[in-house]
């Protein structure tokens, strides 16, 4: 990567930007080093493996990589819990940054695409990190009530995310999930028999650097 006039990396290959340390400064040099070696992974497998948009390419700095950021940094704030599940992981988006954000905490990423799988534990392996673990599963095969903690991005809508983990969810477990402005018409939406043992609320709203698109984190507690 080069440096263009105004000092943002630009990938001369792809025109990909790399923004990410002018935006988050207060990472320490070693993650914004595995956040960039992410990236560059990310798009070069893009291709072969379809792991995000090819429209999102040249700005996945922001539409992934500020959102999932973002988000990982609001959820490890509001959760003590030690295991965390990324649901539906497939591109590691935010499995693998939760895991660059806090080496301290395992993060299991779940996923039913076997090269998508592969495709994470390539990144692990690379970027060192010994506390995420891809498997390659649908949720409804976990054990049941195994899962204590979780997030979603991009998996279903958050009824039908509360419906896909019903059986594995353990007792209080918190279930997050990264939503645009959409998610009080999903939560209005989520089933009457399903609503009854899930609480949703706005954890927080951030907004994306440069583009200003408003985003949300939700959590929804198991109540039984």
């Amino acid at each position: 990567m080069l440096p263009n006039h105004s000092g943002t990396l630009v990938d001369e290959e792809s025109k990909t930007q790399w923004r990410v340390p002018e935006w988050f400064a207060h990472l320490s040099d070693l993650q914004l080093e595995q956040l960039r070696v992410f990236h560059v992974e990310l798009i070069s497998f893009n291709g072969r493996i379809n792991l995000i948009s090819p429209r999102s390419e040249r700005n996945a700095d922001i539409m992934h990589f500020a959102d999932c950021i973002s988000a990982g940094e609001a959820l490890l704030a509001s959760t003590a819990e030690q295991e965390i599940y990324d649901i539906g992981s497939g591109n590691g988006l935010p499995g693998i940054i939760l895991a660059i954000l806090d080496p301290a905490r395992k993060i299991v990423m779940i996923d039913k695409d076997a090269r998508k799988i592969e495709f994470l534990k390539h990144v692990a392996g690379k970027l060192n990190l010994k506390n995420a673990l891809p498997v390659h599963s649908r949720i409804e095969d976990l054990p049941e009530t195994s899962v204590k903690c979780a997030i979603s991005r991009g998996f279903a809508s958050i009824g039908k995310a509360l419906v896909a983990c019903r059986k594995v969810a353990a007792p209080g477990m918190e279930y997050y999930h990264m939503k645009s402005e959409s998610w009080v018409t999903e939560a209005a939406d989520i089933p009457p028999q399903i609503c009854s043992y899930w609480q949703p609320q706005l954890v927080k709203k951030y907004t994306l650097p440069a583009n200003l698109a408003s985003m949300h984190l939700i959590l929804t507690k198991r109540t039984e």
